[in-house]
């Protein structure tokens, strides 16, 4: 019979591709890893992956196998769920990755809600740039992501995670107070087709948003300074040294003393925030609450 933790061995290191990024994101040594993909392999009778000069990829059978990796981890999750609401399980922890924004605009909303509607629901929340908590929910490091849409992400029909829409919230133009558009009521992003560019690194999923929102305009922003922190963004514009696209959630209480915001003519690039669970958790009732209470904080 298949074990199941080996079936989520066989997920990290397809979603990893390598035997030891799985191995670190699951806790396990990479001997321990190989020695369950061996295992597996012995259960099933057929060779499941094949190890290359750039990683590890599943052969036919363990692609096959994969298939069905998602459905069954799925659903012993909603018989985990099941359960949990059998027992009462109305009390215990429940770990929420978010990056900072969200932790401000919904995290700590609905904490504040929790306190009072599910008292014995304890959250413990972490740190996490968006396109890093997707990962950490399906390696199990947490049971809620609060994410963003990035290139490459997860889609909405990934059978491995169930998302609960939050919010979309624009981006808005951050010019130096001397700029030659600062008394715009709107900014056409073209007209900054020559401007330096402040903007987050590569990976963050707000470096996409600033980067497809230009060349929709026709152009590439010459980026010149680098920085994931708004409010390092913020005041390299407040000196001069450049124009930036900022989500409008993140300028709140920011001393925007030395720049002038204005919104983006057109169409104004956009990042959708959602909750994730792996598929299943949906239902589990530490976890219902909290995801309610998110959407809830989020209106």
């Amino acid at each position: 019979m298949i074990e199941a933790r080996r079936l989520h061995i066989l997920r990290a290191v397809a979603d990893h591709r390598t035997v030891t990024a799985a191995a670190a994101a699951l806790y396990l040594t990479p001997s321990a890893v190989s020695q369950q993909l061996t295992a597996l392999e012995q259960e099933t009778g057929h060779r499941l992956v094949e190890r290359g000069a750039k990683g590890v990829r599943l052969t036919p059978a363990g692609e096959i196998l994969l298939s069905h990796t998602n459905a069954v981890l799925a659903q012993l999750e909603r018989a985990e769920a099941e359960l949990a609401a059998y027992s009462s399980g109305a009390a215990g922890t429940v770990t929420v990755a978010s990056f900072a924004t969200g932790i401000a605009l919904v995290v700590g909303p609905a904490l504040a809600r929790l306190a009072s509607s599910a008292p014995g629901i304890r959250v413990r929340v972490q740190d996490a740039e968006g396109d890093a908590s997707l990962p950490m929910v399906l390696d199990r490091q947490v049971d809620v992501a609060v994410a963003v849409e990035y290139r490459g992400a997860p889609g909405a029909d990934d059978p491995r995670l169930t998302r609960v829409p939050l919010y979309a919230e624009p981006f808005d133009a951050v010019l130096p107070v001397t700029h030659r558009l600062a008394a715009a009521e709107r900014v056409p992003l073209a007209e900054l087709a020559k401007d330096a560019w402040i903007g987050p690194f590569a990976g963050n999923p707000c470096h996409d948003v600033v980067i497809l929102a230009c060349e929709a305009a026709g152009f590439q922003p010459l980026l010149e300074h680098w920085s994931d922190d708004f409010r390092a963004v913020v005041a390299l514009a407040s000196a001069g040294a450049g124009v930036a696209l900022v989500p409008r959630s993140a300028l709140r209480g920011m001393d925007v003393s030395g720049v002038v915001i204005r919104p983006v003519d057109g169409v104004a690039p956009t990042r959708r925030v959602f909750a994730a669970v792996r598929c299943g958790a949906e239902d589990h009732p530490l976890i219902r609450p909290v995801l309610e209470a998110l959407g809830e904080a989020a209106q």
